[in-house]
């Protein structure tokens, strides 16, 4: 009875003293999301102001702007500081925010702050990988795309020839098949058939062309494309195929089957050099374009995984921060 009584005495005396209380959860969601979205929005704004800075510091004319590896480097810098940075105040958030754990051991709060840190970054991750693929990441990765495109227009351009002598296209593409198949029509130094017939014609009279002379048909035009198309893609020009060529064009130039052939050779000559010439510099440009990328995929890797320790690192500096 007595002992009864002395407690409930000291109870009575010291009424206010709490009652230490165990945490319901090691993970404070809250304070992890809050960070996540500050470092997500923060990665956010400092992507599209290196897209900018990008776009102000390359050029379309010549012997203007920043070259393109220069161009490459800086924004692998970006790309590092904008981790860093935001991976670092989303991280510190998520420490300082987080729910205060009694009675826990000090090598416990540290980890759990490491955790939330972690935790943040990747949840920000996440967060800008979905906004990277909507409306506002086409708006960014259209500025990368266009100072691509600046760096690498001429190389593309080349691409662009080698895609038209390969599929034999016309019109549009001036080192298409199409060109070489005119130029063996031409006529034999047709400035000096001109110059003749105009000494031999009546003063009064205007000089008329010979008409010995056939005039290419379309018809026969596109069938010695396909012949051309056909030979430079297999690699061979058959001797049928060169004497039916020859033949056409002795007709149609007046030149003799000797010299027809003979130009056949040589145009077909510099069509195999041109489409070799345009594949090398396609594969050139394949050939960036695939370093280009994997040094990107490295580099964004590390720059990834910077930020994650870097946001572990402030979280427990928030945590003790918060725990003062």
């Amino acid at each position: 009875m007595t002992h009864i009584h002395e407690h409930a005495t000291i109870h009575n005396t010291y009424p206010d003293v709490p009652v230490p209380t165990r945490s319901s959860s090691a993970v404070s969601w809250g304070a992890i999301f809050a960070g996540a979205v500050a470092a997500a929005s923060l990665s956010l704004i400092l992507l599209m102001l290196g897209a900018g800075l990008g776009l102000t510091s390359v050029s379309p004319w010549e012997s203007r702007g920043l070259d393109a590896g220069t161009v490459g480097i800086a924004a692998i810098v970006w790309l590092a500081f904008t981790q860093v940075v935001a991976s670092g105040m989303g991280g510190y958030l998520s420490g300082r925010l987080r729910t205060k754990w009694v009675d826990t051991h000090r090598d416990e709060v540290y980890f759990r702050d490491t955790a939330h840190g972690f935790l943040t970054w990747a949840l920000a991750a996440l967060i800008s990988a979905a906004l990277l693929t909507s409306t506002v990441g086409s708006i960014v990765g259209g500025g990368a795309k266009v100072v691509g495109n600046v760096a690498e227009g001429a190389a593309m351009t080349a691409a662009a020839g080698s895609a038209s002598i390969a599929n034999g296209s016309s019109g549009i593409h001036g080192s298409s098949i199409d060109y070489f198949v005119n130029s063996m029509f031409r006529a034999n130094n047709p400035s000096k058939s001109a110059n003749d017939a105009n000494e031999s014609a009546p003063q009064t009279v205007a000089a008329i062309p010979s008409a010995s002379h056939q005039q290419v048909s379309p018809a026969q035009l596109g069938e010695v494309t396909g012949i051309f198309v056909n030979s430079i893609t297999t690699g061979d020009l058959p001797q049928e195929d060169r004497q039916y060529v020859a033949q056409l064009i002795a007709q149609n130039t007046g030149i003799s089957q000797q010299d027809a052939e003979q130009r056949v050779q040589s145009t077909y000559d510099k069509a195999q050099t041109k489409l070799k010439e345009t594949k090398e510099k396609a594969q050139q440009v394949a050939d960036a374009a695939r370093k280009t990328t994997s040094y990107l995929m490295l580099w964004t890797f590390v720059s990834l995984l910077a930020g994650a320790f870097v946001a572990s690192l402030c979280a427990t500096f928030g945590g003790r921060q918060r725990d003062l």
